[in-house]
């Protein structure tokens, strides 16, 4: 029987071969064709929103097979406007390494101060749209399936006027259609101008309080996220209050989507900055009930509240639930929790070597990956301090600072591959969103990060692990579009790994949709996938080919 539906090809990308010593390769601008530069603002008042953005994603807009990359740009607020039109960037995967630049034909042009980015086929119909957070205002956009997008949010019902940072696509409660969480960052005032006392450093050195700084956000209150369920017909209905989202105010950077005790309702972990993290249960599609402190992940080991930026959910330890991971500011350190079972978390930071690594960086996007496909999720972080003025008063801590490549060594340690892992390693960033992705189809994800102010940076994946993996594209049909709560399980030497599918993670940005399973050195036995509800429907493929893109569709396959 013939059980695969779509198949991709490795693309022959440009350029210069894969250095064998080195893992990752960055494609510099005049060959990718990516130029877009983004451009955050600044300004002399130091206005807080100007250190954030911005947010990147990784999708197919044109269902090519071929991954596209959106990058976000500041815009037009009520503490800004810029004297020439400040634009986003959608850059079209010509599949030969080069990027071509389709922003105005395909209708990306808002006018805002663009912050993260969640793309998922909220409608159903085969086309991926996106949704896009700001500070004052979001805009949702409708793929039309002919290359353009039209700006729908007025008729949707979504309404997001404060602070948007970070957002996700989750069916909360099981009906088949994708709902949004978008979450909110602090009450802040544009007019609110900090002095050196109040900034994100303090104080520490002699300089002039004449001057503003940027303003450390545990001055200002905490807001309410939002929930908005999908209604059809492209109408949501905002269920925060109801659902108990508005119930518990935060000040969220990052979000992910995971079930996290495997009862088959999605739940949301979400980091906040200088408060407690927030990991919302689903009970039932029903109520959120938030129990951030009793699962251990609300505060560090010592019981005091960090600066949370990027989240992600993976199996870090392959015991097959979800673990979950937040960066944090420099002298915090990353957290890596342990899922323990009974809704409970153990902080791994100091056991694995990630307290060290991280201790003197500020981290924002990171995303679990597989990186040689050896069949352990390795980590990608990237780093770079808030304040720009950090480097005149601090020792040791710096505005730009390095991304960190860390290799899974057994789901016990972390090993820094940083120094071999390619010269943009040894570089300094003001680094911000991240998202992980296929850009040539050779089954080994690829790294996108944007910089605050700065150029987006594209590395491309050397494969130097030579490592068997197969490639997932789920086609649901009854389950919400995105798949997401989805089980899938596969078999190599007659040992079967799990993994649930998630939603969102990172910062500010979005992951391509595909599943990667790395194999080592082995084949897949089987690999199998249980749809989440409404569906319930378990497809299995035997002896799936290997080093290939496959497409299982829904109920096609049945167990």
């Amino acid at each position: 029987m013939k059980y695969f539906l779509w198949l991709l090809v490795p693309l022959s990308f440009q350029g210069a071969g894969p250095d064998p010593a080195t893992i990752f390769r960055e494609v510099p601008a005049g060959e990718s064709g990516i130029t877009w530069v983004h451009h955050n603002a600044r300004s002399d008042n130091r206005y807080l929103p100007e250190t954030a953005g911005p947010g990147v994603a990784i999708f197919d807009y044109n269902n090519d097979g071929k991954m596209d990359i959106l990058l976000l740009n500041s815009g037009t607020s009520s503490f800004y406007s810029s004297p020439t039109k400040l634009r986003h960037a959608l850059y079209r995967n010509n599949g030969d390494g080069t990027f071509t630049d389709v922003t105005e034909q395909a209708g990306i042009t808002a006018d805002l101060f663009g912050m993260g980015i969640a793309v998922a086929d909220y409608d159903g119909d085969g086309w991926q749209d996106i949704f896009i957070t700001g500070y004052g205002r979001a805009v949702l956009y409708h793929n039309n399936g002919n290359g353009t997008f039209t700006d729908v949010t007025e008729h949707s019902g979504i309404q997001q006027p404060a602070w948007g940072t970070s957002a996700v696509w989750f069916d909360f409660d099981n009906d088949g259609k994708l709902d949004l969480f978008v979450g909110q960052f602090a009450a802040y005032s544009e007019k609110k101008i900090c002095q050196i006392a109040d900034s994100y450093g303090g104080g520490g050195a002699d300089i002039s309080n004449a001057q503003a700084y940027y303003c450390n956000p545990q001055y200002f209150a905490p807001l309410p996220s939002r929930l908005y369920r999908n209604l059809g017909g492209g109408h949501f209905e905002d269920v925060s209050e109801r659902t108990g989202i508005l119930s518990k105010p935060g000040k969220a950077w990052g979000v992910v989507a995971v079930d996290i005790n495997g009862d088959g309702y999605t739940d949301l972990f979400v980091s906040n900055d200088t408060m407690p993290n927030f990991l919302w249960m689903n009970r039932h599609g029903e109520k959120f009930e938030e129990i951030g402190l009793e699962s251990g992940v609300a505060y560090s080991a010592d019981g005091t509240p960090r600066s949370g930026m990027g989240v992600d959910a993976g199996d870090f330890d392959g015991d097959g639930r979800p673990d979950l991971i937040v960066d944090n500011m420099d002298q915090q350190t990353t957290s890596l929790y342990r899922n323990t079972g009974q809704e409970t978390f153990e902080d791994l930071n100091l056991s694995t070597g990630l307290a060290p690594a991280t201790r003197m960086l500020s981290g924002w996007g990171l995303s679990f990956l597989d990186y040689d496909n050896d069949g352990r999720q390795d980590l990608i972080l990237s780093h770079g301090y808030p304040d720009d003025m950090v480097d005149e008063r601090h020792r040791g801590v710096t505005y730009r600072e390095p991304i960190l490549l860390m290799r899974n060594d057994g789901g016990r340690k972390l090993q820094n591959m940083s120094d071999t892992a390619g010269p943009a390693f040894a570089k300094m960033y003001a680094a911000r969103g991240l998202a992980i992705g296929d850009l040539n189809n050779d089954g080994y994800p690829d790294i996108v990060f944007a910089e605050n102010g700065g150029p987006p940076h594209l590395l491309m994946n050397s494969a130097t692990g030579k490592n068997h993996w197969l490639g997932l594209r789920l086609d649901a049909k009854t389950a919400n579009p995105a798949a997401v709560g989805a089980v899938i399980s596969w078999s190599i030497a007659d040992k079967v790994f799990s993994r649930t599918r998630i939603a969102g993670g990172s910062f500010l940005s979005t992951r391509d949709p595909r599943e990667l399973i790395g194999a080592g050195q082995s084949r897949i036995d089987w690999v199998e996938v249980k749809w989440p509800a409404p569906s319930h429907a378990v497809d299995r493929l035997t002896a799936p080919p290997m080093d290939q893109y496959l497409s299982i569709a829904e109920g096609t396959h049945p167990k």
